[in-house]
């Protein structure tokens, strides 16, 4: 039975509508006119329990809106929401037991509070008892590597260390649902390395269901099974990464380093899309020439220092789906 289900959900807003001129400004301060905006436009979509899940799209495309409305913070405008079994909106209070929430952006420490005093309170907050407190204060500390900086105020803490903490306390109710939001932004790549280790570990020791929305791409690929593409409120796309590789990549892609650097592929069905002096990136379609035949051709015809095949760049084919789309 899904966790998360939304059917058909749509979320608009009364905007006020922006006057040109001295006059229509005054006249405005009378009488304002409003426009309808859409954020999310007739959504649909199901989440079982433990699944990794990448919701994505350019900003302003539905996301933030989305989330909150999961979260119980927005009501839809149409449409059905149910999680874990309650209506968000309706049970706001029951809702926020269940689910941990962390924005990348915005902080729910505080800021003169060591991190154990901050684990305490919301201990109080969510009323975890002792037991289990302390079990999953021992297990974040460990697993996220927190105990040299426990005792200190979140003022000292250094922007991975306080993202660490953000985590910690997003789970420490033992939350069924984790809304994630750019929680490596602003990091090092030490640092979001031990944030995606953290959230895979957490999901497989806890059974935890995690909804990602990043606009790194590394994030989605080395967290995510399954993706939702969204643009302008509606959905583009929705399963599994590697169906969406294979099913929307323009083609295969070859790194190659030629002992001569001015080599010419003397091939059409092979395009050389990016080259940095003897390396060159070269794209073909399977359809019109095999990994193989490619392969042989360069080998054959080139002194070769270095080949790989390499996966379809997840952030290109989103990039070009997404320039079609704007283009229609």
């Amino acid at each position: 039975m899904p966790i998360i289900e939304m059917n058909d959900v749509s979320k608009t807003f009364q905007v006020h509508k922006r006057t040109v001129g001295f006059w229509n400004t005054l006249k405005s301060l009378v009488h304002r006119e409003y426009e309808t905006k859409v954020a999310v436009e007739r959504i649909s979509f199901s989440i079982e329990p433990g699944e990794l899940v990448g919701y994505i799209g350019p900003n302003g495309a539905g996301k933030s809106t989305t989330i909150k409305m999961l979260s119980g913070i927005l009501t839809p405008s149409a449409g059905a929401i149910r999680v874990d079994g309650r209506v968000p909106h309706d049970n706001r209070r029951a809702n926020a037991m269940h689910i941990g929430v962390v924005f990348g952006q915005r902080s729910q420490l505080y800021w003169d509070l060591p991190m154990i005093d901050t684990f305490e309170l919301y201990q109080k907050m969510f009323r975890i008892d002792n037991g289990r407190f302390r079990r999953n204060v021992d297990f974040y500390v460990e697993l996220l590597e927190m105990g040299e900086f426990l005792n200190r105020p979140v003022r000292q803490l250094s922007l991975g260390q306080k993202m660490r903490a953000e985590l910690a306390v997003a789970l420490l109710h033992d939350p069924k649902i984790v809304y994630l939001d750019e929680p490596t932004i602003g990091l090092d790549v030490v640092a979001k390395s031990r944030i995606r280790t953290f959230i895979r570990e957490v999901n497989k020791e806890k059974g935890t269901t995690v909804i990602l929305t990043t606009h790194d791409m590394d994030d989605i690929e080395q967290i995510c099974s399954r993706i939702i593409l969204i643009d302008r409120g509606s959905i583009m796309y929705d399963g599994t990464l590697s169906d969406f590789k294979s099913g929307f990549s323009r083609g295969h892609l070859l790194s190659v380093v030629f002992a001569d650097e001015d080599a010419e592929l003397g091939e059409k069905r092979l395009q050389v899309v990016k080259s940095e002096g003897p390396r060159k990136q070269i794209l073909f379609r399977s359809e019109e020439i095999s990994v193989g035949e490619a392969i042989t051709h360069i080998t054959r015809n080139f002194k070769v220092l270095d080949l790989q095949l390499k996966e379809p760049d997840i952030e290109e084919i989103i990039r070009d789906l997404y320039g079609k789309a704007k283009a229609n």
